[in-house]
């Protein structure tokens, strides 16, 4: 349990409260505009969220649909206000808000409200999103939320992918990119939740540029914070917002309402997750977030999804991954000769004829712990040359045996070849993963002679569980690196990236150095944690398998 007692009124971000500021503002400036604001209007919609809408899932299903006070605000506001021809004021409204605040089911709820009780005959609404599968998501909130009231749906049929109004002559669709046509459209409402996940603008265009026949479309947008991407609509639309609460744009017809935690906000600190999570201490637990703040504190690569996912802060795509602390606290291990004979799982990153070489064998303890031994090969000439050029000390590492130089130049891949199987003849080595991208020929050649070969690409699919069970096994401290001075630079040099769904990878051309030694640590341990009970490998029946990136 927390030991916090939550403050009996939200605390609220800054720029939350920049929209706030501007709603009271605008009541006493756009009036001299022509502009209005219409209680009814807003109660309006309000009235037909709790009145008609029930939430279809979790401990509340088949209740009324109570809205809360941040919810209404923005209800009032977007759907309240009138220009001085009497159409709706606001064209588009953005919301962003942290996971698990009720983005899906309040926009569900607000197709059925263009479909069903905007008064617009003809109407035309769409959930869009990159994929159809993706725009069906809140298109089925919708369809569930309609079964649940017996008092709406007389007045809407639905089908799979349609929901009607004959009233008014009007439907509700999930439609994206990878739907059969998009032309032909005559939006009234288009619906997008989590723009920041929208790989490109091509449906956001399609639908807005559809609107210009109608009298008042909108647009309504419900999003958390993403990866920050310049180009990226996401991040566009996210930055409009910002300078629209914060007056460095005017525009009327935009409305915008972020709730995040602010720069300068301890992460940690309770208070600060009531600013992202509005729906805190209800739809969102207290105690479920302290979990997630408790985790990213153990795991560094967490942080930054907790800090996107759960504070509603747009983060970098690279982090700093392992903490020097807990990867020296994890360097005892029993001498290497005590080692020989176990069974290992291997890692192969073989590099291009200049550069590192690194094998990785994992060894699984039965206290639990994980035993690692490392390999590294590079070119003579190279190591020597980068040892002057970039400070690194190549030709100490050399001279201790902590790498072993080829001669000349360039790779000898024979030579490596021949090590490798020398080390397979002292472990018990069950299979090897390596990268098809520049080792398929070494590859072949080891199978040939017997070893069991798994291509893993370097894509987050193949590498996001073996990176973060390696972060968790050096959080936790069950790894054993023996304390390998090339390996221990490496650690320290690995920069992780992370894809909108949270999964990480190591990243080369973020990293500050080399980190081959890393990225074959973790191919070797994704081939451990893949065991079935017994400690036979799936690959022993299936063969070779190429995991896609």
């Amino acid at each position: 349990m927390l030991d916090f007692k939550p403050p009996k009124r939200r605390v609220r971000g800054k720029l939350e409260r920049a929209a706030r500021a501007r709603a009271t503002e605008d009541r006493k400036r756009l009036p001299r505009l022509g502009y209005r604001y219409v209680p009814e209007l807003g109660r309006h919609a309000v009235q037909f969220f709790e009145r008609y809408l029930r939430h279809h899932e979790g401990e509340w299903a088949g209740q009324p649909f109570k809205l809360e006070e941040w919810q209404k605000f923005i209800l009032r506001e977007v759907f309240g206000w009138i220009r001085p021809d009497g159409s709706r004021r606001f064209r588009e409204a953005y919301v962003e808000v942290a996971r698990k605040n009720g983005k899906s089911t309040k926009l569900g709820g607000v197709g059925l409200f263009l479909t069903i009780a905007d008064g617009e005959p003809g109407a035309q609404v769409y959930s869009s999103a990159t994929k159809l599968d993706q725009a069906r998501i809140i298109h089925n909130v919708a369809k569930a939320m309609l079964k649940q009231s017996p008092a709406l749906e007389r007045f809407a049929d639905q089908l799979r992918d349609n929901i009607s109004c004959e009233r008014l002559n009007s439907f509700f669709r999930p439609l994206g990119a990878d739907s059969k046509t998009l032309d032909g459209l005559n939006a009234h409402g288009n619906l997008v939740d989590e723009l920041h996940a929208h790989r490109d603008r091509k449906v956001y265009d399609v639908l807005v540029t559809s609107m210009g026949a109608r009298r008042q479309p909108l647009t309504f947008i419900i999003t958390t914070a993403g990866l920050y991407d310049p180009e990226s609509i996401g991040w566009e639309q996210h930055q409009y917002a910002t300078q629209v609460l914060e007056g460095v744009i005017e525009d009327e017809s935009f409305f915008a309402f972020i709730a995040a935690a602010d720069p300068e906000d301890d992460w940690t600190d309770p208070v600060t997750w009531w600013k992202a999570n509005p729906n805190l201490g209800k739809a969102v637990k207290w105690e479920y977030l302290n979990e997630l703040c408790e985790k990213a504190k153990r795991q560094p690569s967490f942080l930054n999804t907790f800090l996107r996912l759960h504070l509603n802060i747009w983060t970098q795509q690279v982090t700093r991954w392992i903490s020097p602390k807990a990867w020296n606290a994890c360097e005892e291990r029993e001498p290497e000769p005590e080692l020989l004979g176990r069974r290992a799982f291997a890692g192969l990153d073989l590099s291009s004829k200049i550069d590192i070489t690194a094998l990785a064998l994992v060894l699984p303890a039965e206290d639990g712990f994980y035993d690692v031994v490392m390999r590294f090969w590079i070119p003579e000439e190279t190591a020597l040359q980068r040892s002057q050029d970039d400070r690194v000390p190549y030709d100490a590492w050399l001279r201790d045996g902590w790498i072993e130089a080829t001669p000349e130049n360039a790779i000898d891949y024979d030579f490596i070849e021949a090590e490798i199987m020398e080390l397979a003849s002292q472990y018990e080595v069950r299979e090897m993963a390596f990268d098809g991208w520049n080792a398929m020929q070494t590859a072949i050649r080891l199978g040939q002679e017997g070893m069991l070969m798994i291509e893993t690409r370097q894509g987050y699919r193949s590498m996001s569980e073996p990176c973060k069970e390696l972060e968790a096994l050096v959080m936790s401290g069950k790894l054993r690196h023996g304390d390998h001075p090339v390996l221990n630079w490496m650690a320290n040099n690995v920069a992780v990236t992370e894809d909108p769904a949270g999964n990480i990878k190591m990243a080369k051309d973020k990293s500050t150095e080399k980190i081959d030694g890393m990225v074959a640590l973790a191919m070797a341990l994704g081939r451990a944690i893949v065991q079935e009970g017994d400690g036979r490998s799936v690959y022993e029946e299936r063969g070779f398998l190429s995991l896609e990136a």
